[in-house]
């Protein structure tokens, strides 16, 4: 399969069109792909409803749920639960504003996009190049994970060994057709969606005293050790912070959206499908956890679901779960892989990225763009390896807080493009924020609310601070561009 140089607004063998925005709904000066009707994104349309309905499930079940969960059981108690139905929520309404723009305007940026039509070039630069360099770091954490756990399964191999298999293995399936990527999370999410209805499963059948030697447990974990609140609402509170950033992924179905057959309709499905099913999942494990398990027992860092899964007497319950996890550390980073490349390829397209990062495959796969988004996770993942504590950790850190910025700008463009498109294009509503526009001042009010109490908290305070000043570079960045254009065009 050779390669194929295409630009903006080009078409190539396998592209399929993106359902385009009319041109009333974009930004004066904004020359983004698709902006004007009829336009094509030269990338492929392999990827299935079942693809994206499994990636919206699958893409924020992860070692954040299955070992991070432990940390906010520990600070919060059985108010947990109460935590994550706020961050849940939280979730479903950055996820519903999105579903609202992308099914109204797919594209390949997805957010990025959005924002550059609704506020400006500034926009979409600043939140494409935060989001891509998120992505490519946490691509580090999961690739290390994942070996760490290979490497006790098989000590003979060394860590650094396994890390260079599993990047050449997903950088080779997200070089080819991009239905294998879509194939690769369909089998990932599946097994980590099944994982989590038979730990259900088994659980409340130990709640109710249904397994052999059991008997009810009843409420007497929920009563006592402190009651439901054993820290009060500051400890619901500081559960949140635990907590919130594990919803992070579920962005990526939007982006994997307009390489589907029906992108407007397919990322409606997938958002409406994932939401209410993801907060189930989590809310679902946390309720049966701590019922089943003293809240005081858990340790951050341990896994609650081996807890409980040893506590009813699951043989090899360590194991299982390790099993899962580096199921789940895989399934990110191959999801992770495939959005930073298609964001960075966004960028390119828009003028925001070099514009050799625009070449695509005869199959419509970006692949320039996979090669440098797989080259920076590589440096990642080596420096993550030789300097965890110093160099990598600022890495990360100032990351840590993207995801709210990320989730900022996507609120606000929805309340600027949302009245374009009623005035301009209303059938292209075809997924509808709710309660518009009062949940998503709502959202808003909700993620300044955080940020606040992360700079209030001790633990969480450096990781706000690093990441205020990652997006404040480029904020400055974005702004010297501006500018520069501005002189230039006089």
């Amino acid at each position: 399969m050779h390669d194929v140089p295409t630009r903006a607004g080009e078409s190539s063998p396998g592209a399929a069109s993106t359902g385009a925005a009319s041109p009333g709904v974009t930004s004066p000066g904004v020359t983004s792909p698709g902006a004007v009707a009829g336009e094509k994104e030269p990338l492929s349309a392999g990827l299935k409803q079942r693809h994206l309905t499994m990636l919206g499930l699958g893409g924020v079940i992860g070692a954040g749920l299955f070992v991070g969960s432990g940390a906010g059981i520990a600070v919060a108690g059985p108010g947990i639960v109460l935590s994550y139905l706020i961050a849940g929520a939280l979730a479903m309404l950055v996820m519903r504003m999105l579903g609202e723009m992308s099914a109204a305007m797919p594209a390949s940026g997805a957010f990025s996009v959005h924002a550059e039509r609704a506020l400006g070039r500034w926009a979409g630069f600043s939140v494409g190049w935060l989001y891509w360099f998120l992505l490519v770091v946490v691509l580090a954490v999961e690739a290390t994970g994942a070996a760490q756990i290979a490497n006790g399964w098989v000590p003979a191999v060394p860590q650094w060994a396994w890390v260079l298999l599993f990047m050449t293995v997903f950088t080779a399936a997200n070089l080819s057709a991009v239905k294998n990527f879509g194939e690769f999370e369909f089998w990932f999410a599946t097994l980590k969606v099944t994982a989590i209805v038979l730990f259900l499963a088994l659980s409340l059948l130990a709640v109710f005293g249904v397994l052999p030697d059991a008997e009810p447990v009843g409420l007497s974990n929920l009563t006592g050790h402190g009651g439901l609140l054993p820290h009060g609402w500051g400890g619901v509170v500081s559960g949140v912070l635990a907590v919130v950033f594990a919803f992070g992924g579920l962005e990526v179905v939007t982006i994997a959206a307009a390489e589907s057959d029906d992108p407007a309709r397919a990322v409606g499905r997938a958002v409406r499908s994932a939401v209410w099913r993801i907060l189930f999942f989590y809310v679902g494990s946390m309720v049966v956890i701590v019922t089943l398990l003293p809240w005081s027992s858990m340790q951050p860092g341990k896994s609650p679901y081996v807890a409980v899964l040893d506590s009813i007497g699951v043989p090899g319950a360590g194991q299982i779960m390790n099993i899962v996890v580096f199921v789940a550390l895989l399934s990110a980073l191959n999801a992770n892989l495939y959005g930073s490349s298609r964001m960075v390829f966004s960028l390119a397209e828009r003028g925001e990225a070099p514009r050799a990062l625009l070449t695509v495959s005869g199959g419509g796969v970006p692949r320039r763009a996979v090669l440098a988004s797989v080259a920076f996770g590589f440096v990642s993942v080596l420096l993550n390896l030789e300097w965890p504590d110093s160099v990598f950790l600022y890495m990360l850190n100032a990351v840590g807080a993207v995801l709210l910025f990320v989730w900022g700008l996507i609120a606000v463009s929805q309340l600027r493009l949302r009245g374009r498109l009623e005035r301009e294009a209303p059938g292209k509503l075809a997924l509808r924020m709710w309660a518009f526009p009062y949940l998503t001042w709502a959202a808003l009010v909700a993620m300044g609310a955080v940020l606040v109490l992360m700079l209030t908290d001790d633990a969480a305070r450096p990781q706000l601070l690093w990441s205020a000043g990652a997006t404040g570079a480029v904020l400055l960045v974005a702004g010297l561009r501006a500018l520069r254009e501005r002189r230039a065009s006089r």
